[in-house]
């Protein structure tokens, strides 16, 4: 029996046991997906050092016990770079140049799969958002304009997805709705040293987002506004239109406001469960080798959702 997982703090309302376990059994495979709460002073001895951490069951699991495992909020960040420091890149030079590229982007890493005594990390999340683009919205971002509200984790997952050289995006335009988030995200970008970035890359004040949303062709939602049943629309209604595309990461709510008056107006409109979905199938092939089920995978998060 094979153990996957998912490691983060917390962990327990997660979605990825019930899709990632679907797949599982649709192909035969004898696994399971476990859920390990590891906080953040834990990650590190966790990760290197063979630490057992008790899942949601309270049964022990470390690193040696998993043939593959998940990462998500708080430890995205941190994995990377604990991960690249014992594990560089370098050393394989048959990890591919976008994979790379999504990892460095982002800063981030989402995935993790243990060859012996190897770990091998991807971040499927820029991968899973542009799939859900493409399937769910049937978006093509060659030659648009699009904007981003949101500088976080997710937002920089975005980032990374939009901008790698072949997809063609003519302008990103990214802003948040604190401007220390903006301006961190500004240095962190200009601090890679990729000059493809420098014609694409355009960070604007929350307050300008009304003179830049009318040349763009889609609105992407990375901040958690429109979780909470309170929570207003992140953008001012009055300024979605018809055809501007929207897509909100957010999948709890299924329906944010946003996603709500968007639709109202006749815009193409998607949730987060996609990039979710497909994240997740990403996550499943580089782990076996073998190609996702994804409607099972779709079926089980479905079915999951309805009981957030």
């Amino acid at each position: 029996m094979q153990i996957y997982g998912l490691i983060g703090y917390p962990v327990k309302h997660s979605l990825s046991k019930k899709m990632q376990e679907a797949a599982f059994e649709k192909i035969g495979m004898p696994a399971e997906y476990r859920l390990i709460p590891v906080s953040p002073e834990e990650l590190e001895d966790f990760l290197l050092r063979d630490k057992k951490v008790a899942d949601v069951n309270g049964q022990l699991f470390s690193v040696k016990d998993l043939s593959g495992f998940n990462i998500t909020i708080p430890h995205k960040v941190k994995a990377r770079e604990i991960l690249e420091k014992e594990f560089p890149f370098a050393q394989s030079s048959s990890v591919m140049e976008e994979v790379l590229y999504y990892v460095q982007l982002s800063g981030a890493v989402n995935t993790v799969k243990r060859s012996a005594d190897k770990l091998e990390y991807r971040n499927t999340d820029a991968l899973g958002f542009m799939e859900s683009l493409k399937k769910g919205l049937n978006f093509s971002i060659q030659n648009k304009n699009i904007l981003l509200i949101g500088c976080g984790g997710a937002g920089r997952a975005v980032i990374a997805a939009l901008s790698w050289k072949q997809n063609k995006v003519k302008n990103i335009y990214i802003t948040d709705i604190n401007d220390e988030a903006i301006n961190s995200a500004k240095g962190y970008f200009q601090g890679l040293g990729f000059s493809h970035l420098d014609n694409k890359l355009k960070f604007i004040p929350n307050k300008d987002i009304p003179d830049f949303i009318e040349s763009c062709d889609l609105l992407v939602n990375a901040t958690p506004c429109g979780m909470e049943e309170n929570d207003p629309c992140v953008v001012d209604e009055k300024i979605i239109r018809r055809n501007l595309a929207v897509f909100d990461l957010i999948y709890n709510p299924k329906e944010t406001k946003l996603l709500k008056i968007a639709r109202e107006k006749g815009a193409a409109a998607v949730n987060g469960l996609g990039m979710l979905l497909y994240q997740g199938a990403r996550a499943f092939e580089f782990w076996t080798g073998k190609k996702a089920p994804i409607e099972e995978m779709r079926a089980a998060l479905n079915e999951g959702v309805k009981t957030l």
